[in-house]
């Protein structure tokens, strides 16, 4: 039997329900969402189920560091931050300016931190060769930029404006408008990602990923405020999103996933 939009509002719908009745019977807030939360099908099929495997470094602390992509200063560019800059002529779309600070969990600024994202682009299609959807790629628009942050924990992007798409898990699922952000610390084995979203999205009710952060206020962390201060003028319009890494008020991680 095909799954639908029904199908999967109703057990979205049901997850909400277990979760108020598991605070209402005293259990804790849940900031980060469940592995197994069943609306989304490939988090079921593909989340962690044995233990991390330890690996000994007392001999060599850097040996895992090794087996993984190296990432540093040296390999940001002045235009790696702005999207719209990074091919010979302009992107299509609305374009859009993304700032925020990246914080621990007192508030303090996360110094120097590698961020990184990458985004549709306003169709709603990714520039990657496994992409299905068949709306048009952008020639002009790559949809990846990186920066780090600066002594105040700032980080800013120019960008477009992403668009909704299709993604197949049931009948007419469609994903909200949204950036992918990667976190870096000190090494790349520390590395967090998660998503922005964009205020008053018609499509958040629907989509069982956002839906997964069961907590309304865990939920609200990850829509960017928009910020007309951060506009440019007769350019872009401009949006706040603020990144905690831990504590009460951490910002959803795609822990597992």
């Amino acid at each position: 039997m095909t799954l639908t939009q029904h199908d999967i509002d109703q057990e979205i719908a049901a997850e909400h329900a277990a979760y108020e009745k598991r605070l209402a019977d005293g259990a804790p807030v849940e900031h980060q969402p469940r592995r197994d939360y069943a609306p989304y099908r490939s988090s079921v099929l593909r989340h962690p189920k044995q233990p991390p495997i330890t690996i000994d470094v007392s001999q060599d602390p850097e040996l895992v560091e090794l087996h993984s992509p190296a990432f540093g200063e040296r390999d940001i560019t002045e235009i790696d931050n702005d999207l719209t800059r990074q091919h010979n002529g302009e992107p299509i779309g609305e374009r859009i300016t993304v700032s925020g600070r990246l914080l621990d969990r007192d508030g303090r600024p996360i110094r120097g931190q590698l961020i990184e994202i990458w985004q549709a682009n306003s169709a709603g299609r990714y520039a990657h060769q496994r992409e299905q959807h068949d709306a048009p790629l952008d020639p002009n628009f790559t949809g990846v930029g990186r920066t780090l942050t600066d002594a105040d924990g700032q980080y800013h992007f120019t960008t477009v404006q992403p668009g909704p798409y299709p993604w197949r898990q049931h009948l007419n699922a469609w994903r909200p408008a949204h950036i992918h952000f990667s976190l870096f610390g000190t090494a790349f084995t520390q590395r967090l990602v998660t998503q922005m979203y964009f205020p008053a999205d018609p499509l958040f009710p629907y989509d069982p990923i956002i839906q997964s952060v069961t907590d309304d206020a865990a939920r609200q962390r990850l829509v960017a405020t928009y910020d007309h201060n951060l506009s440019v003028p007769e350019f872009s319009m401009g949006y706040h999103w603020d990144i905690v890494l831990d504590g009460p008020h951490a910002t959803w991680i795609e822990e597992g996933r």
